[in-house]
C-alpha cells in the first residue's frame, strides 16, 4: 500500500516537473525569438548608401536617407554618381567587418529598419556626417546635427548640388503620361542632375528583376553591367526587388558571365 502510494505521488512529481520543463522552455524560445527580433549581427552585403543583407535578411538604416543607386549629383557644374558614391562610402565603413543592428521598425517591404554600428560607429551618423546621406526628418531628428556640420563643410553631396533621395524617388513615378517634375529646396539645384528613368519603383528597393525575349527571369543589381539599360514593364510580369534574396526566393536568377 505505501508502495502504491510512493510510486502515485512520484508520477504526480515527474508530471510537475515535466510541465515546469515545457513552460520553461517555452518561455526561453519566447526570449530568444524576441532578442532575434530586436537585434541582429553579421557581415553585410551592401546594396545602397543605407540598406543591405544581412543573410536572407533586409536591412534599412534608420532615420538617414542616402542618394539612390543610380542617382547623379552635381559638383563644379559636372555630374557624378553620388549614388554609387554613397555606397562605396558605406562599404569602407563596413570594411569586412560585422555589424551589430538594433531593430526599430519594419518597413513595408519587410526589411528591418535598424540603428546600425561596426564597432562603436553609428553608420547612420558616419554616412550623414560624411555627406552621403541626408537625415530623414519624416522619421527621427536623430541625425540634423550631423547633417548641419557636413552642410556647413560642404562634405559629399553638399559639395554641389543634388535632389533630395526622397524627392528622387517620387520623380521615377510620375503620373502616366505626365512630364516628370522636380521641386527642388533653396539651398539645392533648381534643376535635376539628370531625369530619371520613367518607371515604377518601391520605394528603397533598387534591384530590377527582367524578364528576357527568351522569357528567362533575370535580375539586375545597381553595379551590374546592363542596369543602366534595363527597364522594368511591369505589365509583363517584370518587376522591382529590395533584395536578392527576395529576387531568388521569386523565381528570378542573378546574370551570367
Amino acid at each position: 500500500m505505501q508502495a502504491a502510494a510512493y510510486r502515485h505521488a512520484a508520477m504526480l512529481t515527474l508530471k510537475h516537473l515535466a510541465w515546469v520543463g515545457i513552460a520553461a522552455g517555452t518561455a526561453f524560445a519566447a526570449e530568444v525569438a524576441c532578442t532575434a527580433a530586436e537585434h541582429l549581427a553579421g557581415r553585410p552585403k551592401i546594396i545602397d548608401g543605407d540598406s543591405f543583407e544581412i543573410g536572407a535578411v533586409g536591412v534599412r538604416l534608420f532615420g538617414v536617407d542616402a542618394p539612390e543607386g543610380r542617382q547623379s549629383c552635381t559638383r563644379s557644374g559636372r555630374n557624378w554618381p553620388c549614388g554609387e558614391a554613397a555606397a562605396a562610402q558605406l562599404r569602407r565603413l563596413v570594411g569586412s567587418r560585422d555589424v551589430i543592428c538594433e531593430q526599430r521598425d519594419v518597413d513595408a517591404y519587410g526589411r528591418i529598419v535598424a540603428v546600425c554600428r561596426v564597432g562603436p560607429t553609428d553608420l547612420g551618423a558616419a554616412m550623414v556626417s560624411a555627406g552621403f546621406a541626408v537625415a530623414y526628418e519624416r522619421y527621427s531628428d536623430d541625425y540634423v546635427d550631423e547633417e548641419r556640420d557636413a552642410r556647413a563643410a560642404r562634405r559629399g553631396v553638399w559639395a554641389g548640388e543634388f535632389t533630395p533621395p526622397e524627392q528622387y524617388r517620387r520623380d521615377e513615378r510620375p503620373a502616366q503620361g505626365a512630364e516628370p517634375q522636380r521641386s527642388q529646396p533653396p539651398q539645392q539645384s533648381s534643376e535635376p542632375a539628370q531625369r530619371a528613368p520613367r518607371e515604377a519603383r518601391r520605394d528603397g528597393c533598387h534591384i530590377k528583376g527582367n524578364i528576357n525575349a527568351r522569357g528567362a527571369k533575370i535580375y539586375h543589381t545597381p553595379d551590374s553591367a546592363s542596369y543602366g539599360e534595363t527597364v522594368i514593364d511591369e505589365s509583363r510580369g517584370e518587376r522591382w526587388f529590395c533584395t536578392e534574396t527576395e529576387a531568388r526566393g521569386a523565381g528570378w536568377r542573378a546574370p551570367r558571365g
